[in-house]
Order: C-alpha cells, then structure tokens, then sequence
C-alpha cells in the first residue's frame, strides 16, 4: 500500500508569535492593532476647551462689532458695540449701574436660594414618598403650567407691590425646574442600592443623606443650572411692577424715553449674570460630582 504524506505545515512558536500581532482581518480595516503602532480612534467629544462657556458669546459680539462697522446693522435697530461701551462707562461713573445691579442681584440671589431650596425639599418628600407624591406633585405640576406673567396679578392683590411679592414669584418659578430634573434622578437611583441600604440597616435619615440625596445631585444640578436662567427672566418680569431700582426699572424708564443704548446695557447684564451663574454651577457640579465619570467628564 502506498502511505499518503501529510502537507500540512507545522508552527513553530516564531510562526504563532507572529501570528497574534498580525492585522485582524483584511475585511475589518477600522480593527487596531494591540500593539500600539496605531491611534486609537476617539468617539468621544475630546479634550474640554479652556473658557469653552465664552467662545460663542465672544463670537456673537466680534459678528456684532463687525456688522456695524460696515453698516451692514443699523445703529437704530441695535446701536454699536462702542457705542454701547461708552454708555455702560458714562451710567457706571454716574452710579446708576452698579446701584441697580446690586439691587437686581439681592432680589435675585435671595429668591434663588429660597426657590432651589423648596424645589429639593418637595422633590425628596415626592420621590421617597408615595402620599408625598400624591400631595406635592400636582400642585407643582399646576403651578408649571400657569405663566408667571398670569399669577401676578392674583400676587399683587396677596402680598402687595413690595419685595416679599418679587421674592414670592421667582422662588416659585424657580422651584419647578429643581423640582423636576431632581425627582426624575431620585426615582432612577438604582434599586440595588436601596437593598443594600435597608440589608446594613440604615435609619430614613442616613438614607436620605448617604443614598438618596447623593443620586439626585446629577439631577439637582441640571435643575439648578435652569434656575438660575429663570430667576434672571422672572426678575425682568417682577422689576417693572412698581419697581424703583433694578436692572428691569432701568430697561423700564429707558424704553419710555427711548434710549436704546440702556435697553441694551441691560440686556447685557441679564447675559453676562446669566452666563457667569451657569459658569458658577457648573464649577461647583464638577467639584462636587468629582467621583463620575461620563462622557461629559
């Protein structure tokens, strides 16, 4: 009989290194290499930008300076950069800025703090609690739904045309957005860490404190980032009620005399205070968020 030889190639142990550092398949090019010869495709959204926050409020101000030296915008309909410069230097000399500005930001700060501090209370008694949420969720849900602009009159003929009017109606405009975004990440904290909580024995109070308010901080933040925006937008609305100082009884006397200049450099106080209040809470959201790691990190 005749033996039939095997062609089969034998490895060697040359041939199976060289083998495990060869290109993954001719079919899948994306496929990288382990051996680092290659970078690493990125997916994500890169290497965080210095003062990121400022880029397109720089550029909407260069496209403004540009369009009105060329004539392109009308010094009527919105009067020019330096124009708007030399106005902001001639009121802060005179004292009229910086007096209405720390009016504005007193009223602001106060109802803030009043209004982000109802919104966790109410979303901690509504997310932990089903009477809670029965109780605290529809009025809430009421209240977003009505304008500010509708609740003050009914506001005036309560509380009268004072600050304790002003304060009211912010806060509670203030309140919704913390109110929400922190309710909906309190009911999404994972189960398993409830269990684990009740398996160790923690009282309702370390709950609260180590698992519940800890998991609601995304959420918190979000909705504190919306309301300092509201805050600013809800003062616009309260300053022009009988109001003898702030940046929104300034706008107020100017468009009655028609000085758009100062309409404007209040427009620009509102963006700047807005901005810088993000700025702030997104400083303080990294800090105390630290722990997270996300796509947004």
């Amino acid at each position: 009989m005749t033996r039939t030889m095997s062609t089969t190639p034998t490895l060697t142990a040359d041939d199976n290194l060289t083998a495990q550092h060869a290109d993954p398949s001719p079919d899948y090019p994306h496929l990288e290499h382990r051996s680092g010869t290659q970078r690493r495709r990125r997916l994500g959204p890169g290497k965080a930008i210095p003062a990121s926050l400022a880029v397109g409020p720089v550029l909407l101000v260069v496209l403004w300076l540009v369009t009105s030296q060329l004539g392109i915008l009308d010094p009527d309909t919105l009067p020019h950069p330096l124009d708007i410069a030399r106005t902001v230097q001639q009121m802060w000399v005179d004292g009229r800025l910086p007096a209405n500005i720390l009016s504005s930001l007193k009223l602001a700060a106060i109802s803030l703090f009043i209004g982000a501090a109802l919104g966790l209370a109410l979303a901690l008694i509504s997310g932990l609690s089903r009477i809670g949420e029965a109780i605290v969720d529809g009025p809430v849900q009421v209240k977003r739904a009505v304008p500010t602009l509708a609740i003050i009159p009914l506001a005036i003929i309560w509380f009268g045309i004072g600050d304790t009017m002003k304060i009211i109606i912010i806060a509670t405009s203030v309140l919704i957005p913390v109110y929400i975004n922190t309710t909906a990440q309190l009911k999404g904290v994972d189960l398993r860490h409830v269990e684990l909580a009740e398996t160790v024995g923690l009282s309702r109070a370390q709950f609260i404190r180590k698992v519940a308010i800890p998991g609601a901080l995304p959420g918190f933040f979000t909705g504190l980032r919306l309301a300092v925006t509201i805050s600013w937008t809800a003062l616009v609305v309260v300053e022009q009620v009988n109001a003898t100082s702030g940046i929104g009884f300034l706008m107020t006397q100017a468009r009655l005399y028609g000085q758009l200049d100062i309409v404007v450099v209040g427009l620009l106080v509102y963006a700047v205070f807005g901005l810088a209040g993000d700025y702030a809470v997104r400083s303080i959201e990294r800090r105390a968020l630290s722990w997270r790691r996300a796509l947004g990190n």
